[in-house]
């Protein structure tokens, strides 16, 4: 069932041959596909944990960031935990198939629009070997084929993660040709795929914020835009000093490398002299490097300087801007100016706050009095992501299963023409 392809336009080809017996799927059959996939990780944890050391090596030797480095890096627990994403992938509801509008018309004829597949899904990524098992899982489930490109930094452990998932789809009777990569092909792989209209239904971008815009503004193939990620949480005179300070530390801590990490705290002027001293103690006591502004420096010890950079860099490492503003209005304007429309989140207590905060920020997320962390597929229930969508047309925030859906309508009728 496995065809060697000399080209990467061939492997594309046979993804979209794939695509239609994929389309076709039961949902028994695509959910025993997935827990089979699982199972084979699993099985081949050693050897995707293996593979993955030499790409790490390979990354350490070539100067990779210490942020593309922790992205990059699968442990054993790491590797488990993309076997059991996989699981909650199988275990969620078939998005094929459902009903989204019905009507007849005048003239007796039947309309029933549904969710069908896009037929094959294509990613560019880099660095990022959960992206793999997680595009290709969601990808499958929703009757999908998939082409990945994951650049060279995860070449070794992307081809064992794709040669554990194709096995899989051999011993459950389904073409393996459903899972590609063009990774062996190179930055002319990625062309390739950018390039490949009518082949490839549509085009996920996760990375760096110079990848997405070379996706964007080079591929020819529709494209799903997921955004780099300066995150803001406000301080408002409201906040209880604990939520401040827990919530800060987690959205910066907990796995700073990654795009739903703040970036930016913003603190109402009255508010400053009692939550600016704890929380930049608190953020320096786990190693966090403060950027701020003069106010910030005056009230706390070991601050950096910020400059206007700061206010719109994604550190995407253990570095946080801070800036005093004078209230809800400034922040707010301050937001509108150097986000980029992922997550923001406000701390308060003040209802009318939390609510206006809600309602005006243009965000694909946007919270109260929780951790932006929370922006994610698999925290949203989706089982995995797709990644998150800043743009706004299809899909927004993290994608999952229906994302990688589209629709068509059916009509059914008994003779009718029209006149």
């Amino acid at each position: 069932m496995t065809t060697t392809a000399t080209t990467a336009r061939e492997r594309m080809l046979l993804a979209k041959e794939a695509s239609r017996a994929i389309g076709l799927l039961r949902d028994e059959q695509k959910r025993d596909a997935l827990l089979g996939i699982a199972n084979a990780i699993e099985t081949a944890a050693r050897e995707i944990v293996d593979a993955n050391g030499e790409d790490l090596e390979r990354g350490r030797v070539t100067g990779l960031s210490e942020a593309l480095q922790d992205r990059l890096r699968l442990d054993e627990s790491r590797v488990a935990a993309l076997a059991a994403a996989v699981r909650d992938i199988a275990a969620l509801p078939d998005p094929v198939g459902r009903v989204l509008d019905e009507r007849t018309l005048a003239n007796g004829v039947s309309l029933t629009k549904v969710s069908v597949p896009f037929g094959v899904v294509g990613s560019i990524y880099e660095a990022r070997p959960n992206v793999t098992v997680d595009i290709a899982a969601l990808a499958l489930r929703s009757g999908n084929a998939v082409v990945l490109r994951g650049g060279s930094a995860a070449e070794r452990t992307n081809a064992a993660l794709v040669k554990a998932m194709r096995g899989a789809l051999v011993e459950q009777g389904i073409d393996p040709e459903a899972i590609q990569t063009v990774d062996d092909f190179g930055r002319d792989g990625a062309r390739e795929l950018m390039q490949a209209r009518g082949v490839v239904d549509v085009l996920v971008p996760r990375g760096s914020a110079q990848l997405i815009e070379t996706v964007v503004t080079e591929s020819s193939v529709p494209v799903i835009e997921t955004g780099a990620g300066v995150v803001h949480i406000v301080l408002d005179e409201s906040a209880p000093l604990d939520w401040a300070r827990d919530i800060v530390v987690n959205a910066k801590i907990q796995r700073p490398s990654v795009c739903n990490a703040v970036e930016t705290v913003l603190v109402i002027r009255d508010a400053a002299p009692r939550l600016v001293p704890p929380v930049v103690e608190a953020l320096r006591a786990q190693g966090v490097t403060v950027h701020g502004d003069a106010t910030v420096a005056s009230l706390a010890d070991g601050i950096t300087p910020a400059t206007d950079e700061d206010w719109a860099t994604e550190y995407l490492s253990l570095d946080i801007a801070m800036r005093v503003v004078d209230d809800l209005d400034e922040a707010l304007d301050h937001i509108r100016r150097y986000s980029t429309h992922h997550t923001e989140s406000i701390i308060t207590q003040d209802p009318a706050h939390a609510e206006r905060f809600l309602a005006e920020v243009d965000s694909a997320v946007v919270m109260a009095n929780a951790s932006t962390r929370f922006t994610d597929g698999g925290e949203f229930g989706f089982g995995a992501e797709v990644g998150i969508s800043t743009q706004k047309l299809h899909a927004r925030g993290p994608m999952g299963l229906s994302e990688l859906t589209s629709t068509k309508w059916l009509a059914r009728g008994v003779g009718q023409v029209r006149v």
